[in-house]
């Protein structure tokens, strides 16, 4: 098979020392569509943790595959149980599924809101109504918790950035730091929802012959909504720079009825986060705005 895998997959793959993974990648593909009658197609060009092509059913129906870098075993465990408990509202649908080859099978959807070009305020309403959509109660659903998620991104941050040479300030890793310490902390069980975790607008693709959208790629969480409402603080940084940064967490905030320092402290840990993720893999200018952003509001 020519197998043309996007660089940005390519690199994230390398990073995490899946090279053999990508060397497979003709075979495993080959035996999917063998096992679940689908042929695949072209690959998707923005992905960036995972393969993700073009595919159709025997009948014909247009799917999508999407093959998980192995970076986390759980990690497809949690997708998929994301999308069942989902059941297609607010996020894709799950056709088939192999959470041990980390391969999933997917409703094809229509362009992402990255590629429609939508204005600032009217991705964020969109966002948010997908977001809405997928919060549900779902304890002893086996998903980690906001908690776990906090922890999980102060490793990260404290390991990356020792890494790859210090590529923001010290008072941009200390206050995000400090913002994870108080998001865990403030973890409730009680008030925890199915969170997708990664609300942005290349996860969020039109539905075909109507205008709405479904989220994509869920990390799939336990956590306060206001956790999915900070990856939105997390986006289109650059625009924080013009005017109140607060503003928009404020209108989060009001928008679905939760609490506005919850928003803007996931909105800093996740900013960091992602802007060392993106300096790893070399997924610029991106990386650079969401770190430049952070120092700066760590000054504030």
């Amino acid at each position: 098979m020519n197998l043309r895998v996007p660089d940005v997959v390519a690199n994230a793959a390398a990073a995490c020392g899946a090279g053999g993974w990508l060397r497979d990648l003709p075979r495993l593909i080959a035996e999917l569509e063998a096992e679940w009658s689908v042929s695949v197609g072209r690959p998707f060009p923005h992905s960036s943790e995972a393969f993700v092509a073009e595919a159709s059913l025997a009948d014909g129906t247009p799917a999508v595959l999407k093959l998980l870098i192995p970076q986390d075993g759980a990690a497809g465990r949690h997708e998929i149980t994301t999308l069942r408990l989902a059941g297609g509202q607010g996020c894709v649908g799950l056709l088939r599924d192999d959470a041990a080859r980390g391969a999933l099978l997917l409703e094809r959807l229509g362009p992402s809101l990255y590629d429609l070009g939508r204005p600032l305020a009217e991705r964020l309403e969109i966002l948010v109504t997908a977001a809405v959509t997928v919060w549900r109660p779902a304890a002893g659903s086996g998903l980690p918790t906001g908690a776990d998620k906090a922890r999980q991104l102060v490793d990260f941050v404290t390991t990356q950035w020792e890494e790859l040479g210090h590529p923001c300030t010290e008072a941009a890793v200390e206050h995000a730091l400090a913002c994870a310490a108080r998001r865990r902390a403030a973890h409730d069980d009680e008030r925890a929802v199915l969170v997708h975790g990664d609300v942005h607008q290349l996860n969020a693709l039109q539905v075909p012959g109507r205008d709405t959208f479904k989220l994509v790629d869920p990390d799939g969480l336990l956590a306060e909504a206001e956790c999915d409402l900070g990856v939105m603080m997390r986006n289109d940084p650059i625009e924080l720079l013009d005017g109140d940064p607060w503003a928009r967490a404020h209108w989060l905030a009001e928008r679905c009825g939760l609490d506005t320092t919850a928003i803007w402290e996931w909105g800093v840990v996740e900013r960091v986060t992602s802007g060392l993720r993106c300096t790893r893999i070399n997924l610029q200018p991106l990386g650079r705005h969401m770190l430049k952003v952070a120092d700066h509001l760590a000054t504030l």
